[in-house]
């Protein structure tokens, strides 16, 4: 092959890979756009939460010692009626404890309680792990979830692309024949501004974009499907003597559960060795796991039905203090009792990806970090968009050419199908394109004969 053959193969390339990045991105762009601007809202739920909602959830520590769960309880059932779901203590001195009640019109609530006076201070809709129903309207939101099983293939799709994005974009930003690539916004005004903007922020911020797109994806129902199957097969997601060696229920634990380690959620839930008596004490449960040393900011679980069992589960900033333990509901036995360091190499590792992608492992700079890398985001589709816009002919959308060598489709094909191994949602959505890249292609060269 000549030196001018090869040029023209990598122009080619080169061209249908832009082409490729253009199609892709305009059409996963709005998705990008929610999914930073709700991510980056959701990094700090904590603070907005204590904030917005502070006549709730903030009180004044006194120096008396706060009062028993069972009197919490009692008062927060006193004032909203109802069953017992769930006990969690304060986090810190100055934090409502919270008692969450079904009650008698079917709805469950998240009860607050000065757990110094037992005052009720207020109730909200529970809002799950989110805190608050305004979190939880960002988080599904940020997951797409109103869409229903839709909106996650949507998403685990957009994250997907985000990565095989991210890949092209530095392809087409790599210098050729240049010392450097753009690595500075060097244009004044019009279209190159745009174009060197998305281009240095899309360098800058390109590894963690691909951070949090891949840790987010053991939330999908395809990729994490596939991840939690070969995990656990492997041995190295859940040990399955964890669960196997006690009698198991038919709920799922991330059903039963606001918060559990990814990596248990599809495990079911044990059951109580007797199916009737008297249930152990709240204050004897407490004091159990509390003995065992959980951290604060727990949420103990009532039994469900004469089988189940209470459930104490943290999952604080701190992840290496991720802690689920299972008790019998009459004997108060220990059943089960497991934290970070029980899981295998690839759930210790899906934890620790999804708590950074949280903005939780490393406190505030993990949140401004990922703040910036959101913002990143926001930027290069707003950039994005202002490109398209400017290039596009009147009243056409404005696709960069086809190139017209025969190989490009087909190389194309051969990545859609590499990418869907890894990536099948991606792959089904490459493989539609390159399909219609290469109905084009023969459709324009028969047209071209014809002629």
């Amino acid at each position: 092959m000549t030196n001018v053959n090869r040029q023209m193969g990598a122009s080619a390339l080169y061209r249908a890979v832009w082409r490729w990045h253009f199609i892709a991105g305009l059409l996963i762009l709005p998705f990008i756009f929610i999914i930073a601007v709700t991510g980056g809202i959701y990094l700090f739920k904590d603070e907005i939460n204590n904030a917005a909602y502070r006549d709730l959830r903030i009180v004044a520590p006194t120096e008396t010692e706060p009062l028993t769960a069972s009197q919490i309880t009692s008062n927060a059932l006193a004032v909203h009626p109802g069953e017992l779901k769930a006990y969690q203590p304060a986090l810190t001195l100055n934090r409502a404890a919270e008692v969450k009640i079904l009650g008698e019109d079917g709805l469950k609530n998240a009860i607050f309680v000065n757990p110094y006076t037992g005052e009720v201070l207020g109730t909200l809709w529970d809002a799950g792990a989110s805190g608050t129903p305004a979190m939880y309207v960002v988080r599904k939101l940020h997951s797409l979830e109103y869409v229903g099983w839709l909106g996650n293939r949507i998403i685990e799709a957009v994250a997907g692309w985000m990565v095989l994005l991210t890949a092209t974009g530095i392809y087409l930003w790599w210098p050729r024949g240049k010392k450097v690539g753009t690595a500075t916004i060097r244009a004044t005004k019009g279209r190159p501004w745009w174009r060197d903007l998305h281009a240095v922020t899309g360098i800058y911020s390109a590894a963690f974009i691909v951070f949090l797109a891949m840790t987010g994806l053991p939330w999908s129902s395809v990729w994490g499907g596939y991840f939690y199957d070969s995990a656990y097969s492997l041995g190295l997601g859940m040990p399955d003597g964890y669960w196997s060696n006690k009698p198991q229920s038919t709920v799922l634990t991330g059903e039963a559960l606001d918060r559990t380690p990814w990596i248990m959620e599809q495990q079911a839930m044990p059951i109580s060795g007797a199916s009737s008596g008297v249930p152990a004490g709240l204050d004897q449960v407490v004091a159990t796991v509390e003995g065992l040393g959980i951290a604060p900011g727990y949420a103990l679980n009532m039994p469900s039905g004469e089988t189940g069992v209470f459930s104490a589960s943290v999952y604080p900033d701190d992840i290496t203090q991720e802690r689920v333990i299972h008790l019998d509901q009459y004997t108060g036995e220990v059943l089960y009792d497991a934290g970070l360091n029980d899981l295998g190499a690839l759930g210790w590792a899906a934890e620790w990806g999804i708590s950074i992608h949280m903005g939780q492992a490393w406190g505030l700079v993990n949140q401004i970090v990922l703040l910036l890398v959101c913002v990143a985001m926001m930027v290069m589709s707003v950039a994005a968009g202002a490109m398209w816009w400017k290039r596009r002919p009147a009243g056409a959308i404005g696709t960069p050419q086809m190139p017209n060598d025969w190989r490009i489709p087909r190389t194309v094909l051969l990545i859609a199908i590499a990418a869907g191994v890894f990536f099948p949602l991606v792959g089904l959505t490459l493989i539609m394109l390159a399909a219609i890249e290469s109905l084009i292609y023969l459709t324009g060269s028969r047209t071209a004969q014809a002629s």
